[in-house]
């Protein structure tokens, strides 16, 4: 069968949500949700999430999964926000663990932060399956940007998040901790060999140069031939050494502080304080 993909656009983060629909029945799942984020006043929005949540409801469906292709860097997850409006298990890849250990140590967490994935419902290995509605989906561990990357191929759909921009930008960046430029290569050969015909859809879009408008859905077939980083037999060695200079060349995500400290806990804040608040911490001459 051939899922019903409605995409959501957030222009502050550039980043792409899907709701991925059972043509069948009213079974969706969400994947890469936002939450809006001021970090100059430290306040959060669920603007973007809401518009999700409206789509659902005025259409409605029922949701089965809120599925997360990696800890994102870049934006916040609004994955128990949606949670709490429309249910769903949320779900991300088992090498979750691995984050959480990396980065419990980078912003000093403490014992009481778990490092076993348990505040997530449902953690993915490679070759894992489950369904939406009647749809047939199944995992692909995709590392390289991060250790926890996961494809989620819905029938016909290949949801990729980071792992592959469009064929005009590229791939993604692999010098986070844990990321790996041979990993990244090795994963994307592991899609590609996906049906010509699969398509393939895209975690963010920042417009390459000379395309006026935005996208985020190309196919694996030209992926193949027009990918400028990985297309048209662009091989190994090129890939590794293009990969690794171009990293050393990028600044952090703006939002990589807040980002990484509330989507390794699932999109949760860190618990509150004998005051109430929660609170984020900014590591001073770390990463």
């Amino acid at each position: 069968m051939t899922p019903d993909v409605t995409a959501f656009f957030d222009n502050a983060t550039n980043t792409v949500s899907y709701v991925v629909k059972d043509p069948e029945s009213r079974s969706v799942a969400i994947i890469d949700s936002v939450l809006d984020f001021d970090y100059s006043s430290g306040r959060t929005d669920t603007k973007s999430a809401d518009e999700v949540i409206a789509y659902v409801k005025d259409n409605d469906l029922k949701v089965e999964w809120i599925l997360e292709t990696h800890v994102h860097a870049d934006h916040l997850s609004a994955a128990p926000y949606i949670q709490q409006q429309l249910g769903g298990k949320i779900g991300i890849g088992s090498n979750i663990t691995i984050v959480q250990d990396t980065f419990g140590k980078v912003f000093n967490e403490g014992t009481e932060f778990q490092r076993d994935g348990s505040q997530f419902d449902r953690l993915f290995v490679d070759g894992d399956t489950f369904e939406i509605g009647n749809l047939n989906a199944k995992v692909l561990h995709t590392p390289g940007h991060t250790p926890a990357c996961m494809t989620y191929v819905v029938d016909d759909a290949a949801f990729v998040g980071d792992t592959m921009f469009m064929p005009d930008f590229g791939t993604a960046r692999c010098d986070f901790p844990g990321g790996s430029a041979e990993d990244l290569y090795n994963s994307i050969q592991k899609i590609l060999t996906l049906p010509d015909d699969t398509r393939i859809f895209v975690g963010h879009d920042y417009k390459a140069p000379g395309r006026d408008e935005y996208a985020w859905e190309s196919t694996v077939g030209e992926q193949k031939a027009k990918n400028v980083h990985v297309g048209a037999g662009k091989g190994h060695d090129d890939f590794i050494k293009m990969r690794t200079e171009r990293d050393a060349q990028l600044g952090l995500p703006k939002l990589i502080i807040p980002s990484i400290q509330v989507n390794m806990r699932a999109g949760n804040m860190p618990e509150p304080e004998d005051n109430g608040a929660s609170y984020l911490k900014v590591p001073v001459n770390v990463l």
